[in-house]
């Protein structure tokens, strides 16, 4: 059997069963979100079925072509008496059949040929092939982060099955020095690494459930990472600089794209923050748009409300809802006509066209070109007021209110950089940051997609339960447990996805004594803050005047 389907199983620990038992690999926390077959701890499984099952497999094993001859037309008069209830039970051969078909959907092995085989070795003592390695990296990541040897460690205790065949591995022999395991992530190729993420990140998006009809939305928003200042790094991704030089730590700046409902993220736009091929986060949107789904929805803030990313989504077949600032609005209100008005809100329209700017900045826009928008403006409290430009026929209220969600993708970072700590990834050459990138967006979809099926369990939304929560039952109750039964394997399933479906996050009556913020404000000097306290006193009462006598 290929390790790509044993890969896809040990995410939820099904190697042994997918061998046996073809249909449980739909049950895989990740891979369908369509109604899940995973019956209760104490499911009771229809005796009819096992008995026919049972005396199929007992007449396949007799030597006897008499008794193979005899026992075939009785199965068959069997099917043809009751066709609706045999068809219910595949055999394992059928099962495993359907599970490799879903398998080539979601990955599009027909297209993509994406080669992950354990065979594939130019020796027998190999230990780490490339699907062994690729399932090692997504487990550290899966970790928060955990170093070579605590992944070796974890592989020889509880995944030694996913190993292949070998004298080592069968004497209990096998090293736990990291140095084999360090050489197979850099003999792994990225380029495979690259296009396995993606089918996975991609089919994750497109099954997401949609909101407005049939369209999902994503929202685009951008993040750095700082990493190891090893000489390779700093050359790729130079350190921020300052009039004093450049700084110490590498800078890498991240276009991510997260599903609103579910949180799935699409494989990251990578550049440059810093330097001569630093990209803007507007030609990061611009690539990152053509991963969407088809006929998606783009909700991105204020830098990303210019022509150019409109121009771009709309290209690719999206619709968009962008945030403007007043400086923007402002001289495209004076172009548009007022169609709505209520207490707090206004609506325009407009033929949106670039600017002089917008050209000088995109040479590559098309000299006729214009996009049929609507204008908000929406006032959420006299302090603040909400410009937003889209394509989608929605008033001001309608727009304001789904554009509120936007700040959900501030989470999704949080839960990929922080909780997963891609934030510390610790590897010194590009090649390998990369690597150790894509497998922590895989690691974070797999935790994403637990907690959309123990959220369907619940009966809520997905973001109703706490990411990290999620993660810790995920880790504690499949990925660290010993090996098991079948039927014991089932009910850990069912109790860890039920345990999850209760890390809710409260409903609470009155707000919090402080703001829920994505990213905690960083404690400033004692200095700093003298400095602010001298400028918050008042000034020294004047004297008063004297009358004139």
């Amino acid at each position: 059997m290929p390790l790509t389907l044993r890969f896809f199983s040990n995410v939820s620990r099904l190697a042994q069963i997918l061998r046996c038992h073809g249909r449980f690999f739909l049950n895989l926390p990740f891979l369908h979100d369509r109604a899940m077959i995973l019956p209760p701890p104490n499911h009771n499984v229809n005796r009819k079925a096992k008995a026919r099952a049972k005396a199929r497999a007992k007449a396949k094993s007799k030597p006897s072509s008499k008794s193979e001859a005899e026992s075939t037309p009785r199965s068959t008069s069997m099917t043809q008496a009751k066709p609706q209830t045999d068809s219910k039970v595949l055999t394992p051969e059928e099962q495993l059949a359907s599970a490799i078909q879903l398998l080539h959907e979601i990955v599009q092995a027909s297209a993509r040929q994406i080669l992950i085989d354990p065979d594939a070795r130019p020796t027998t003592k190999m230990v780490y092939t490339n699907g062994v390695t690729l399932w090692m990296l997504i487990l550290q990541r899966l970790g928060g982060g955990k170093t070579l040897k605590e992944v070796i460690s974890q592989v020889l205790t509880h995944d030694r099955h996913l190993l292949p065949d070998n004298k080592r591995v069968r004497e209990n022999t096998l090293s736990e020095n990291s140095a084999a395991y360090a050489r197979g992530r850099q003999r792994l190729p990225l380029d495979t690494i690259h296009r396995f993420s993606e089918c996975v990140c991609n089919y994750l998006g497109e099954i997401s459930e949609p909101i407005l009809g049939c369209q999902r939305i994503f929202i685009l928003d951008g993040t750095t990472i700082t990493l190891p200042p090893t000489p390779a790094l700093r050359a790729a991704y130079p350190p921020a600089p300052n009039q004093y030089g450049e700084s110490v730590w590498p800078v890498a700046m991240l276009m991510v794209a997260n599903e609103m409902q579910s949180g799935c993220a699409l494989l990251p736009q990578v550049d440059p923050m810093y330097g001569e091929h630093n990209a803007s986060e507007a030609e990061q949107a611009r690539r990152i748009v053509k991963q969407l789904p088809a006929h998606s929805i783009v909700m991105a803030d204020s830098n990303f409300g210019i022509y150019s990313v409109a121009y771009h989504s709309t290209q690719s077949q999206h619709d968009f809802l962008f945030r403007l600032t007043q400086s923007r609005f402002k001289p495209l209100r004076r172009r548009a006509e007022l169609i709505d008005q209520g207490p707090t809100h206004k609506t325009y329209r407009l033929v949106w066209k670039p600017s002089s700017k917008d050209r000088k900045t995109n040479p590559d826009l098309p000299t006729e070109t214009s996009l049929e928008v609507l204008l908000h403006e929406v006032e959420i409290s006299p302090e603040l007021t909400l410009y937003l430009v889209t394509n989608l026929d929605l008033d001001g209220i309608s727009a304001a209110s789904l554009y509120q969600r936007r700040y959900d993708v501030e989470f999704d970072i949080r839960d990929l950089k922080v909780t997963l700590d891609t934030e510390n990834i610790r590897a010194k050459s590009v090649e390998m940051f990369r690597k150790e990138l894509y497998t922590s967006v895989i690691a974070y979809n797999l935790v994403a997609q637990f907690r959309r099926q123990a959220a369907k369990l619940a009966k809520i939304k997905p973001r109703r339960l706490s990411f990290k929560d999620v993660w810790t039952t995920l880790k504690d109750r499949l990925l660290l447990q010993p090996a098991c039964s079948v039927e014991q394997w089932l009910e850990r399933y069912a109790e860890a996805l039920y345990r999850a479906s209760q890390k809710k996050h409260p409903q609470r009556k009155s707000p919090r004594s402080y703001p829920r913020k994505a990213h905690p404000r960083r404690p400033k000097s004692t200095k700093f803050e003298k400095s602010l306290r001298r400028k918050k006193k008042p000034d020294a009462e004047p004297s008063p005047a004297v009358e004139p006598t």
